[in-house]
């Protein structure tokens, strides 16, 4: 892979961090640090690595396709998808962002994909053995399920509202990140939030007050 060492991937993200964000920039997590060393053991060809990789991550993937999808079938179809496609682009990843922010960006992409496919009623049931590794027991399962009344209402969005929404407001996400994981403008992303937000609040029944913007993190 290009630039060689976990050293140089480090560096790639600080001075891209630093570029956007101007003076003192944050210092990189410890996720993100383990991210990037996972990443180049993995394309060094440690297969075990890319198993840490996706032990740390799949279960947020879960519960944004599952948000996105709103069926557990779909999800998991979708949730597996995306750590093939990470498996086998990983060399893609250059560290202008947090891993984790491109593999959300896989995630929504593949949602988005099977969304189009409007034809296909539902993903079907992967057997056990593909499901992502240790999914989530039914009483922490219940933690990404929405009560039926909101996934109904998050239903209306279009993919595009949902996306963000979910991003936003159920995953916490700063506008920041969720507009470099869209690859939209900021406030193309706000607008969407607070869009959704509107919509949601009227499928509830429970439009408080329309000025509300989504807080700018």
């Amino acid at each position: 892979m290009e630039n060689g060492t976990p050293e140089s991937l480090r560096s790639s993200f600080c001075r891209d961090t630093e570029s956007s964000s101007g003076e003192n920039p944050p210092r990189m997590t410890y996720r993100a640090a383990e991210d990037i060393d996972l990443i180049q053991r993995f394309l060094a060809g440690d297969t075990a690595a890319f198993n840490q990789l996706m032990a740390a991550h799949e279960d947020r993937v879960f519960g944004i396709c599952l948000r996105m999808l709103r069926d557990r079938d779909a999800a998991l179809d979708a949730t597996q998808e995306t750590f093939l496609t990470v498996f086998r682009k990983a060399d893609r990843y250059k560290a202008e962002a947090a891993f984790s922010t491109w593999l959300y960006r896989v995630a929504v992409n593949t949602c988005y994909d099977q969304l189009r496919r409007a034809k296909r009623a539902s993903a079907d049931a992967l057997p056990e053995s593909h499901d992502p590794a240790d999914v989530r027991p039914d009483d922490e399962y219940a933690a990404v399920e929405l009560r039926p009344d909101i996934n109904a209402a998050l239903a209306q969005l279009s993919p595009e509202f949902r996306a963000a929404v979910v991003l936003v407001d159920l995953e916490g996400l700063s506008l920041e990140t969720a507009a470099n994981l869209l690859g939209t403008p900021v406030g193309t992303v706000k607008s969407r939030v607070f869009r959704g937000r509107r919509l949601l609040a009227q499928q509830l029944g429970n439009l408080n007050d329309p000025s509300q913007h989504p807080r700018n993190e």
